[in-house]
């Protein structure tokens, strides 16, 4: 039986597993903490049997006006637990709270462009690439710029792709 709750600090010392994949992307104790405090919704795990953590989400709001909006910081699965849509149980935790809790107009993440398949489940969930965002990764590899339209965006103005790719210093940061 799988368990989704709110993550916590304890956390910080057992989920270094579900790191481990080389797509993840991993960051500094205070990087979560911040995260933590801030957008403590935003910030779950799923946890198996034995308390083992299967993987877990990390987002926040951010925006303003149409550009109110969910962002997925991190969703990661370990490898043992992958194909049991437990990333989809994740994101539509995401979503819902960005849509009927903080009212947003979308939901995005980014994504390596060469990880096609998280693209493709994106997309299963919904997501369309929004915009491609050159040398994004450690600037070397371009970065998607994903979107999903939530209920306030009743004319789906916030998923219309841009025509051209952008810098990473084009970036609007909130």
């Amino acid at each position: 039986m799988t368990t989704i709750r709110r993550f916590c600090c304890n956390d910080l010392l057992r989920f270094s597993t579900v790191n481990l994949d080389h797509l993840t992307e991993t960051f500094n104790m205070s990087f979560y903490m911040t995260y933590l405090a801030r957008w403590p919704d935003y910030f779950n795990v799923a946890e198996g049997p034995g308390n083992h953590i299967m993987g877990y989400i990390m987002g926040k709001a951010e925006g303003q006006g149409e550009s109110w909006h969910g962002h997925v910081t991190a969703v990661t699965v370990a490898p043992e637990y992958r194909r049991q849509q437990l990333a989809k149980k994740l994101m539509n935790l995401l979503e819902d709270i960005s849509d009927k809790i903080d009212k947003g107009y979308f939901v995005d993440l980014f994504v390596r462009a060469s990880n096609i398949p998280a693209i493709k489940m994106y997309e299963k969930l919904g997501y369309v690439i929004y915009r491609r965002v050159l040398r994004y990764y450690s600037g070397e590899e371009d970065g998607l710029d994903m979107r999903k339209a939530l209920s306030m965006d009743v004319e789906k103005k916030s998923i219309v792709p841009l025509k051209r790719p952008i810098t990473p210093d084009e970036l609007e940061y909130d």
